[in-house]
């Protein structure tokens, strides 16, 4: 069994393993640990794999992590991984998790759509690859109208004004994952998702997969001068303060797959915002404008560079990493797309199922 592990932000961790079956049951045998991490001492490297071997098969990440920390020698230093992440690529192996380099990669990036046509997108386009007849997909959106954009499980009440809303001309929509409430202006936002094999994320924690989706994005920042890290749960920071939020969704089909979709802040009228969600809404002074407009920082200020640049060099990564080859929206899926905004994702049941 074969299993990677790209530690977000760090290096690769590599782990090959057979198992073995004893009367308490299956355990680790012939574990083989590499990588292009750095370790300090030498020796501490053959205790990576000693640590594990023999260990319950059945025993989590930060189990076998904390097995590996105990038999590391005194003053090691690792560069670039943790004991723990070790222990997700075991997972990896024992789950037969695939990598980003085993998929044909596909990207998406049309028009300007609408909100509900967007919504609908995530959830048919995600479907496909769940079913496979797509394969994995960076769809990468323009918006033709403003939003706000709630979670599968928010209260519409609490977390929208919509008489707000409607003073400044926008839609409200649901999407189907979790998550808090996005403020979308077309020329301000930049949103895409990833829709992905459920094999791609197996063997890491609901938590770990978040940052493992999106590493590659750091990536892109990095290069255009920005300092980005994950914080947990689901946000993408940077020391000038929050720059992206991320929400998934798992679907089920003949092989499952994970919707993973994130907006991030190009520009923002911090006012407007407070004007339209229901945030801190005691703090609609001038301090609380500043203190949003601290809280999110734009990517606009922070790189200098015109939306469409962002996003080209943000596609450029990720083909860069993985391959990526231009593709479309199939004329089954748009049609499918069509009748769920209609009927699912404009309708006022679905959209106030928290009222």
């Amino acid at each position: 069994m074969h299993g990677e592990y790209k530690v977000p932000g760090g290096k690769l961790v590599v782990v090959d393993l057979e198992t073995a079956s004893t009367p308490q049951g299956q355990v680790l045998h012939d574990v083989r640990v590499a990588g292009d991490f750095f370790l300090e001492p030498d020796e501490a490297f053959l205790a990576l794999s000693r640590a594990l071997e023999g260990a319950p098969a059945d025993l989590t990440a930060p189990q076998l992590g904390a097995r590996i920390e105990a038999a590391l020698p005194e003053g090691t230093v690792m560069f670039g991984f943790t004991a723990e992440s070790v222990g997700v690529a075991v997972r990896r192996a024992l789950a037969n998790a695939t990598d980003w380099h085993h998929y044909d990669w596909q990207l998406i990036h049309d028009g300007p759509q609408s909100p509900a046509l967007h919504m609908a997108l995530d959830e048919v386009l995600t479907a496909e690859v769940a079913a496979g007849r797509r394969p994995p997909t960076l769809r990468v959106w323009e918006w033709a109208s403003p939003a706000v954009v709630i979670g599968s499980f928010q209260s519409l009440r609490n977390e929208v004004d919509r008489e707000g809303a409607e003073r400044h001309g926008m839609t409200v929509v649901r999407r189907i994952s979790g998550g808090g409430a996005m403020f979308i202006e077309p020329g301000n936002t930049i949103t895409y998702s990833l829709c992905v094999p459920d094999a791609l994320v197996q063997g890491l924690s609901f938590a770990d997969s978040y940052a493992y989706l999106d590493d590659w994005v750091l990536g892109a920042l990095e290069a255009m001068g920005v300092k980005a890290w994950y914080q947990p749960l689901n946000d993408i920071a940077t020391e000038a303060g929050k720059i992206a939020g991320a929400a998934q969704k798992r679907l089920v089909g003949d092989r499952g797959a994970v919707l993973h979709h994130v907006t991030m802040a190009y520009d923002i009228d911090a006012g407007k915002m407070l004007d339209v969600l229901r945030i801190g809404r005691e703090k609609l002074s001038d301090k609380g404008t500043k203190s949003a407009k601290k809280r999110v920082d734009p990517l606009r200020r922070q790189t200098g560079l015109p939306r469409a640049d962002v996003i080209g060099k943000m596609i450029d990564t990720f083909r860069d990493r993985y391959g990526l080859a231009a593709g479309s929206v199939t004329p089954e899926e748009m049609a499918r797309a069509e009748e769920l905004a209609a009927t699912k994702f404009s309708s006022e049941e679905w959209t106030a199922r928290v009222p």
